[in-house]
C-alpha cells in the first residue's frame, strides 16, 4: 500500500468504515502533530485502543 498524499510505501494504515489510508511515516508524524494542535489528539485516543511498549 501507499501513502495517501505520495507515492512512498505506506508505514501505517487506518482503517474506518471499510475504507483503509495508508501513510508514510513523513506524513503520519505531520498528522499526528496537526492532531495534537487542534486538540484532536484527545478524541482520537478515546476512540482508538492505544497501548505503550516503553
Amino acid at each position: 500500500m501507499h501513502c495517501h498524499y505520495c507515492d512512498r510505501s505506506a508505514a501505517f494504515t487506518a482503517e474506518s468504515g471499510g475504507i483503509t489510508v495508508g501513510l508514510c511515516e513523513r506524513h503520519f508524524k505531520e498528522r499526528l502533530e496537526e492532531l495534537a494542535d487542534a486538540d484532536g489528539l484527545e478524541a482520537l485516543k478515546e476512540r482508538v485502543d492505544v497501548d505503550r511498549t516503553e
